[in-house]
């Protein structure tokens, strides 16, 4: 399965961006009526100093569009220079135009007058009125690298459940830029929250939006209650947006300072930016580039205290933390050759269910977001277990040339995908599910077309009731070899839920045979032989139970994941045997490899890399590489040779 796609500009070329959302510390989102020119280039000069070569730049509309029908001329001329100041030093922008929303407040334009945005039709021809005028100021520069039609339009123009609307909207604003000569790549600026990534709608689906841009742009600054859920938040994300065969930029992502010390903020920059990378990201972009101490008194920083401190500068100039990690990704970037590199292909699937996009009649609201934890957490284990994993829709039709599927906690799938997973079990498959009820209790049961045929056992569930896992900790004890596991071998797994999901499923086999029982000696992992391949029951709800304890991960998931790899027989080509260090591959079109070596420990990590056909190789010294030593959260990119 083909895991990210690269972005390409009008000519063709690709396109990878590493930059930051701009502000000068001058004015913040006042800037364009208070503009120090000479600020705004020594801002500028830093940043490239540091090898980032675009930002996002935002015509903050109470300023640029004070009347319906008119065009502040000084905004414009203040953003004119900012445009030559990119071209001196050869930066680019991306231009954002509808900004009513920053930072923690919504700033109208005087006129709007409470207008519905995305209906009230003599508003809609107002923004397009002005994106139209701004494109066709500035399409011609050759600073100019991207349009964004919103900022986190989901805010400003609030929520809605009308799609059909919002994406009504959003296709008249692209018109609007392609009608004003805008050729460079566009977007949305919604921050990718639609209900086919979050299980929750805002109106602003991901998937009908992709059909109107040239690529997706989440953002991402997601608090977790686990360190490494925390270091692969973002990437998870911008995998789940990949979904939908378009580029991914990771369009907003940072954190401030009031919120994190200098030392773990680095560490959150370079686990953010190469986990992104590692999921097919082809831009990122930092919010923001400079603190804004000297604006206190000024909305939203007189009354969001915190979003002063996000720079990668302090107000000063001096670097933070933030901005040394960022220029040592943009060394890492040009030393592999970013627009000529992609990842290999992903040999094991997480299938993400069609209900979580809500178009489904008659579900609830709970079930629908339901899957994104436990996907989450699955994606987190199958990383740390070194697997080539990617994600596929089941409303797409669940990718078909995969070793291995992963459907973890899964408590509803639709009929042809249960065929369709048996026929790819007896192609040579592996297809593993893990049970559960789901947490509310809508249809509490099994949504399987034929569940007991398929996994080769009689369930013997009782109607309307649950069967509660009465342990506080779940062991499973293998009673026969699986994988790299040994009959006699134990997991242990945390036991959480609520009323509804803290339960098992109760079953007898029939033509499946069972490899590990709980600790009460029920079957709780059993495997059906398909074909020439296997149908995989876990009767426990692993990943869901451990997607609701703090500071779980690593747990034992990762070895069950990593014998159902052997058992599949996905080739990964790189692998570390320690469970808090995690290894992926890209390859460049030129045929070179590169390995990275990702430490998620509190404390210094030395591992020995296996390369089941190959070697590793530092890219500096042509040394061969044995042992990777790795610093707290430490990240090494090697060179891997056939």
């Amino acid at each position: 399965m083909r895991r990210g796609f690269a972005m390409v500009d009008s000519a063709g070329s690709s396109v990878n961006w590493l930059g930051v959302n701009f502000w000068s510390r001058e004015g913040g989102p006042r800037m364009w009526t208070r503009y120090n020119a000479e600020v705004v280039r020594e801002e500028l000069r830093t940043l490239r100093e540091h090898g980032l070569n675009v930002t996002r730049s935002f015509f903050f509309w109470p300023d640029f569009m004070p009347e319906p029908d008119s065009i502040d001329e000084n905004c414009v001329a203040n953003y004119q220079d900012f445009l030559r100041a990119h071209e001196e030093i050869g930066m680019s922008t991306i231009p954002t135009f509808l900004v009513g929303h920053m930072s923690g407040q919504n700033f109208d334009p005087p006129w709007r007058a409470g207008r519905d945005l995305y209906s009230d039709v003599w508003m809609v021809e107002r923004q397009a009125w002005f994106v139209e005028r701004m494109t066709r100021r500035f399409a011609d520069s050759s600073a100019v690298a991207g349009w964004l039609i919103s900022n986190e339009m989901p805010i400003y123009g609030e929520a809605t459940s009308d799609r059909d609307v919002v994406s009504s909207w959003a296709k008249l604003m692209v018109q609007a830029v392609r009608a004003g000569g805008g050729h460079q790549p566009v977007s949305i600026g919604d921050g990718a929250w639609g209900i086919e990534v979050t299980g929750v709608d805002n109106g602003f689906s991901v998937r009908e939006l992709g059909e109107l841009t040239d690529f997706l742009g989440p953002h991402v600054y997601r608090m977790e209650d686990d360190q490494i859920r925390q270091h692969y938040a973002a990437a998870f994300i911008c995998e789940m947006v990949s979904t939908f065969g378009h580029p991914v930029v990771l369009e907003e992502f940072g954190l401030s300072s009031d919120f994190a010390s200098d030392e773990h903020a680095a560490h959150y920059y370079r686990q953010a930016l190469h986990n992104t990378l590692l999921a097919g990201t082809t831009g990122w972009m930092a919010w923001n580039n400079t603190d804004f101490d000297n604006l206190a008194d000024q909305d939203p920083y007189r009354h969001h205290p915190f979003e002063l401190h996000f720079g990668l500068t302090s107000v000063d100039g001096t670097p933070k933390s933030q901005l040394k990690e960022m220029a040592a990704f943009a060394r890492t970037l040009s030393e592999i050759d970013i627009a000529n590199c992609r990842r290999e292909d992903a040999q094991a699937a997480l299938v993400v269910p069609e209900h979580m996009e809500g178009d489904v009649p008659i579900t609830d609201a709970e079930d629908n977001k339901f899957p994104f934890s436990v996907l989450r957490q699955s994606y987190v284990s199958a990383k740390l277990a070194d697997l080539p994993v990617g994600l596929t829709r089941e409303r797409d039709g669940v990718s078909q040339d995969c070793s291995l599927y992963l459907l973890p906690s899964t408590k509803q799938l639709t009929a042809p995908s249960c065929y369709q997973l048996e026929r790819s079990a007896r192609d040579g498959a592996v297809v593993y599910v893990s049970y559960c009820h789901g947490t509310s209790e809508f249809q509490r049961g099994p949504w399987f077309a034929h569940l007991n045929e398929m996994f080769g056992i009689e369930h013997q569930l009782r109607y309307g009731l649950v069967d509660r896992i009465e342990h506080e900790s779940l062991e499973l004890t293998f009673t026969a070899d699986f994988g790299g596991l040994a009959a006699g071998t134990t997991l242990r797994f945390a036991v959480s839920g609520n009323e509804h999901s803290r339960s098992y499923l109760p079953v007898r086999p029939t033509d499946a045979e069972v490899v590990a029982v709980d600790q009460d000696g029920r079957p709780a992992l059993l495997r059906r032989k398909v074909g020439s391949g296997w149908i995989v029951l876990c009767t426990y709800p692993l990943e869901h139970m451990a997607s609701l304890v703090p500071g779980v991960n690593p747990d034992e998931t990762v070895r069950l994941y990593d014998a159902l790899a052997a058992t599949a027989g996905v080739r990964r080509s790189v692998l570390v045997d320690n469970p808090l260090v995690s290894a992926d591959v890209l390859r460049n079109d030129d045929g070179r490899r590169f390995a990275f070596v990702i430490s998620h420990s509190d404390h210094v990590a030395k591992v020995e890399p296996q390369v089941p056909a190959g070697g590793l190789v530092d890219p500096e010294s042509g040394a061969t590489v044995d042992s990777v030593e790795l610093e707290p959260h430490g990240v090494r990119m090697l060179v891997l040779e056939s």
